[in-house]
């Protein structure tokens, strides 16, 4: 940390995934199929995430070793990384008390990687939604037990946008809290259409994202949360490229889109945060010239093929940014999103 504390601005990566290095058979603690299980090599350096006996993802060492993972944010001069589990994981299908001890499990290996390193990582719990009673109770647990700046959730729960009425009470427990919501996408709509070519994940999960900002914006959600602090993975997913046809909706048909919302689409946009994962360096600008470079978080999918090799490389390749903005991109977004300040790293 101390050529960053010596002038270099304050790396926080938002967006990151982790596991235990492993968990119990949640087969045979809940009596049902569906689980994720972590299978370990002999070599102990990868691993297989397996769901009913059919491998999910390879993943290595990194998802796993904070050490792993603390060598190569040094080498890539990311300073804070914040923890959230795989979006398989949120088990929203599950009975509601199976997915509940499950998030327990997850959040409280969270919770010990951040009191070991609290200079290096920031916790992100997990929380049941398909029952926002239980769901409250353990966001209360990650905040205030835990320590946790907030909850990852996914961009739907079942068959519930995130405008679902019952969902409601979760996010204004959020806002009282003063608890992140990062949304990720996860169980993609369509998957039946998209098997091949990898279209879950390169059109699905952007649709998801898009699909999540409209519910809670159309909705009215952030109208009546204010305080609410909640951010996007990807970008945004599509919603920056389809914002213009999403405002013009709103005001060639009023009777059908402006139906909760007090305000334009578009009034919302710097309300939100989105992360920098976006591949491209003009989809970065559009990103900084629509939202203002203090709500777009650097954010890399660690340690995932889909995310960005060397986080914040994209941000620091575009010559025009001045230092204000270069900053906030860096770690001042992250800092404003997450609650916190730059001395809780000093």
């Amino acid at each position: 940390m101390a050529a960053r504390l010596s002038g270099r601005p304050l790396t926080i990566d938002v967006h990151t995934h982790v596991l235990p290095d492993g968990w119990p058979d949640l087969r045979e603690r809940y009596g049902v199929t569906g689980f994720v299980q972590l299978e370990r090599d002999a070599d102990g350096c990868s691993a297989r995430m397996m769901r009913d006996g059919q491998c999910f993802r390879v993943v290595s060492e990194n998802v796993w070793s904070p050490e792993r993972r603390l060598e190569e944010c040094d080498r890539a001069g990311v300073d804070v990384q914040v923890l959230s589990t795989v979006p398989v994981m949120f088990s929203y299908w599950a009975r509601p008390e199976h997915a509940l001890d499950l998030s327990r499990l997850l959040n409280d290996h969270v919770a010990s990687i951040v009191a070991r390193w609290p200079r290096r990582f920031v916790g992100l719990g997990t929380v049941p939604l398909q029952d926002p009673d239980r769901a409250i109770g353990e966001l209360e647990r990650c905040v205030a037990e835990l320590g946790l700046a907030g909850v990852q959730i996914g961009s739907h729960v079942n068959g519930w946008n995130l405008d679902q009425p019952e969902l409601f009470a979760v996010f204004r427990r959020a806002a009282e809290l003063g608890a992140a919501v990062f949304v990720h996408p996860w169980d993609m709509l369509g998957r039946e259409r998209m098997a091949r070519h990898w279209l879950a994940w390169l059109v699905g999960m952007p649709t998801e994202t898009t699909l999540a900002i409209c519910s809670l914006v159309l909705g009215g959600v952030l109208d009546r949360l204010p305080a609410l602090r909640v951010a996007f993975a990807h970008g945004g997913g599509s919603f920056p490229g389809t914002l213009g046809r999403i405002e013009h909706g709103f005001r060639v048909r009023p009777d059908l889109v402006a139906t909760t919302a007090a305000l334009p689409p578009r009034a919302y946009v710097r309300r939100m945060w989105v992360d920098s994962l976006v591949h491209d360096a003009d989809a970065l600008r559009r990103l900084v010239g629509l939202f203002g470079a203090e709500r777009v978080c650097l954010g890399s999918d660690y340690p995932f093929p889909l995310g960005e090799a060397r986080p914040g490389e994209l941000i620091t390749s575009l010559d025009e940014l001045d230092d204000a903005q270069r900053r906030a991109l860096l770690g001042g977004a992250a800092l404003s999103f997450l609650g916190l300040s730059a001395s809780s790293f000093a």
